[in-house]
């Protein structure tokens, strides 16, 4: 019998308090829309709509009917088409880039035999940060992969056929109804040989921040090689420690590479010197983006 003024335990768990819920979404709301935010303003930073941002202003100076700034509109006219010529000169752009790919040495060649050196032999996982891909019906999963995730995943292929009993991650989401870039990226995998089996996929990380938590919570302590972009792998890495994941850096996808001897092609003005360029400058913006919020 219930003692007077005492209630009865009830067996039911009581639901988490309705402004704890509020809080928590809140929350998430406002990193979406901090995110959404940096996304929105490093766009408008990047080598070509912020030359041709200035241009277009320089030219409505220049345009208007009276006039009024036209030594402005000149200026800015020639800043933006001089800045746009020096992203895309490839020995300019290779000078922003290559101090980001040369922050992690490249793994060597490996043949059957070789000794492994100790640090990659202890490696219990290949991760493989994702990269884009096409979702073109009746394409091959290899061909619908973009440049950068291709050579990604070779290198992760390369390292795991050393270590053939390691497990692979692969990592990306996907457009509304076509297959996530995981599953892409682990199909393409199978086609050069990893058994489906050794392929864990992680889908719903949207950026590498994610992608660092969500591998923290797979393998907890275990040792990993970090497989991604040379000129990526910096920002990674970071991000990859802070949350507390073991790892060794191994780069891929180098676009900074340069030949011993000047080639008269080094001094071209050409797309893929704006594209090193803008990936210089993204990283950086990247970089100074986590380490404001203090996540690295």
């Amino acid at each position: 019998m219930a003692m007077a003024g005492m209630s009865r335990p009830s067996g039911r768990r009581r639901p988490p308090p309705a402004s704890g819920l509020q809080a928590t979404g809140a929350a998430v709301t406002f990193t979406r829309v901090l995110f959404g935010l940096k996304k929105f303003v490093s766009y408008f930073l990047m080598p070509l709509p912020f030359c041709l941002g200035v241009l277009i202003i320089g030219l409505w100076f220049l345009l208007r009917r009276h006039r009024t700034r036209p030594r402005l509109g000149r200026t800015l006219v020639l800043t933006g088409l001089g800045l746009l010529l020096l992203f895309s000169q490839n020995r300019v752009s290779v000078w922003l880039l290559r101090p980001l790919e040369q922050t992690y040495p490249a793994l060597p060649e490996f043949h059957p035999g070789d000794t492994l050196p100790a640090a990659l032999q202890r490696v219990r996982y290949i991760i493989v940060l994702g990269g884009g891909n096409k979702d073109e019906a009746g394409v091959a999963a290899s061909n619908r992969l973009s440049a950068n995730s291709l050579s990604r995943l070779t290198e992760a292929v390369r390292l795991w056929r050393m270590l053939p009993d390691r497990r692979l991650i692969v990592s990306g989401p996907g457009n509304p109804g076509a297959p996530t870039h995981a599953d892409v990226l682990a199909e393409a995998a199978v086609s050069m040989g990893v058994p489906a089996e050794r392929i864990i996929r992680i889908d719903t990380a949207h950026d590498t921040e994610e992608e660092a938590g969500a591998v923290k919570k797979l393998i907890a302590n275990a040792p990993a090689a970090l497989v991604t972009s040379a000129w990526h792998l910096p920002r990674a890495a970071a991000l990859f420690r802070q949350a507390g994941v073991d790892i060794l850096p191994c780069p891929a996808d180098f676009l900074a590479l340069v030949d011993p001897q000047l080639r008269w092609t080094d001094l071209d003005f050409d797309v893929d010197g704006l594209e090193r360029s803008s990936l210089a400058i993204r990283e950086r913006i990247g970089y100074l983006w986590v380490w404001l919020r203090g996540k690295i």
